[in-house]
């Protein structure tokens, strides 16, 4: 008794051209793609989470890295500015047999003397060559050149004399090179 009843007209017309079997067909594709497209959604989700997570540890890693490598820099920093201090370097330079210089003088384009040269620094004793066959001293490593005779310097003149002539330039003493 479950009999439907028939349809005339226009609602039979319309009930051929959609059978009524295939409705539950018709459902089942949309279901699973429903249910595809979810999981895919889910899976993605997951990769994604992984990636994000790894890269906040790599992020870690680079800023520990950083912090590292901040502190390294800065303490290098701190070395330099020791050893170039005012002190570091003079006591360097007498490690090294240096001495302190006198007064300057220079010389002008035109050849005249600018300044009144100090006296001559004096020659340390204790850093001399030795005697004997043995390791050079600094101040024998330092220079293979014979010694040269320092040039005599005429006293500095007034610049308004008129009779004063402008000094003699000088001229370079060649040293001779090794093995030529």
């Amino acid at each position: 008794m479950s009999r439907k009843p028939e349809l005339k007209g226009r609602a039979a017309r319309l009930a051929r051209l959609l059978p009524a079997g295939r409705a539950q067909a018709a459902r089942t594709p949309f279901v699973l793609l429903v249910v595809l497209l979810l999981g895919g959604g889910l899976i993605g989700l997951l990769v994604l989470n992984s990636a994000l997570s790894e890269g906040s540890f790599e992020l870690a890693d680079l800023e520990k890295r950083t912090k590292n490598l901040t502190d390294e820099e800065q303490a290098l920093q701190r070395d330099i500015d020791a050893y170039s201090s005012p002190d570091a370097l003079q006591r360097r330079a007498r490690e090294l047999g240096m001495v302190p210089g006198g007064d300057p003088a220079f010389l002008g384009p035109d050849g005249t003397v600018k300044g009144v040269p100090g006296v001559a620094a004096p020659e340390p004793v204790a850093l001399m060559a030795p005697a004997g066959p043995g390791p050079l001293t600094p101040a024998g490593a330092l220079s293979t050149a014979p010694p040269v005779a320092p040039a005599p310097t005429a006293p500095p003149r007034p610049p308004d004399d008129p009779a004063a002539a402008p000094p003699a330039t000088l001229q370079p003493t060649p040293t001779p090179t090794p093995g030529r």
